[in-house]
């Protein structure tokens, strides 16, 4: 269908108030990502010439599990920093996408990794080899404190972003991996018993299973365009008519997710008799981001008559329907009714 509406030349803002604060927050996160990856991969090569030394598997495992770290970090970094750059006639919404792309990655490697301890616990159980509890002890702490401190340096992002999330439950894994090292070397260095080392690694790789299934599971929903875990469609389509006036239903509703974070979300309405468009439509948008968070959201009028024209500009004709959209702008032809908030 031919709309008629040419946006090609408006510079459109979806955050809140007028103010985009995405960029900060972007930058952000990549300076606390970096920072995280400085520290786990010099870390990860002193542990694992400590595991090769010491003969500890968990050491290894660890330094294994600090290496995908390391590249995980990376590929966040490289995500914020390609998220950040501006769309163009070919990618409309930048690369923001990259990011989910980059978490995909990110549990891919940590289930993979699971799989390689599992496998090298089952055949140091068949075979034990001798440990050296002393230098894996010292090697342990170290990496506590620094995986303790990478994960202080997460911490002070944006948390709530599937990226760093992801960042975090690589550094709590190798934290774990840390502190069952430890535990591990107290063990064998006062009983002799090595097997305790491949048990360990084991029971640390199941914890660290089921927080990558959890990510996975959040980045394939992402991509597969899927509603985001805060909004129940059916929920929301009652409670916008319950709550805007001369609203008489809601159709066609999709709700996804450009990235993590940014949700967005097209649907039909048909208006009650008398209703008037440009005021349902603002007060659509402004329940849905008050009560969904949803900011970018495109509102088609249902008019349900013969030859429907746009509502905001009566002189236009041919219009199958009429599309308002949330781009913070109130003038011009075809422009965004005035964001409310």
């Amino acid at each position: 269908m031919d709309h008629g509406h040419d946006h090609s030349g408006h510079d459109h803002d979806h955050g809140h108030g007028g103010h985009n604060h995405a960029p900060e927050v972007g930058a952000n996160n990549e300076r606390v990502v970096l920072a995280g990856l400085v520290l786990t991969f010099g870390f990860m090569l002193a542990e694992l010439v400590g595991g090769l030394l010491s003969g500890s598997l968990a050491l290894i495992a660890d330094a294994g599990h600090m290496f995908t770290d390391a590249a995980a970090l990376a590929l966040a970094w490289a995500g914020f920093r390609f998220g950040r750059r501006r769309r163009d006639d070919k990618r409309t919404f930048g690369y923001m996408r990259f990011e989910i792309l980059a978490g995909l990655v990110n549990a891919v490697t940590l289930i993979a990794l699971v799989g390689w301890i599992a496998w090298e616990a089952v055949q140091r159980l068949l075979s034990p080899e001798p440990v050296h509890a002393g230098p894996m002890l010292v090697i342990a702490v170290l990496g506590l404190v620094v995986n303790a401190g990478v994960y202080w340096l997460l911490s002070r992002g944006d948390t709530g972003h599937l990226n760093i999330r992801g960042a975090m439950v690589h550094v709590l894994g190798d934290l774990l991996g840390s502190v069952a090292a430890i535990v591990a070397a107290v063990v064998i260095w006062a009983t002799g018993w090595t097997p305790v080392d491949p048990i360990l690694s084991v029971l640390l790789s199941a914890l660290v299973l089921r927080s990558a299934w959890v990510l996975l599971k959040a980045s394939l929903n992402v991509l597969m365009e899927g509603t985001p875990g805060n909004v129940v469609v059916s929920e929301l389509k009652a409670e916008l008519v319950a709550k805007v006036p001369g609203l008489a239903g809601v159709d066609h509703v999709h709700v996804w997710s450009i990235t993590s974070g940014q949700p967005s979300t097209t649907m039909e309405v048909q208006l009650a008799e008398g209703a008037e468009a440009p005021e349902v439509v603002r007060a659509v948008k402004r329940v849905l981001l008050e009560d969904f968070g949803i900011a970018h959201s495109t509102i088609e009028v249902d008019w349900g008559q013969g030859d429907p024209i746009c509502v905001l500009d009566p002189r236009a004709g041919g219009h199958d329907h009429d599309h308002d959209h949330d781009h913070g702008k109130g003038e011009g032809q075809g422009a965004a009714l005035p964001n409310p908030t």
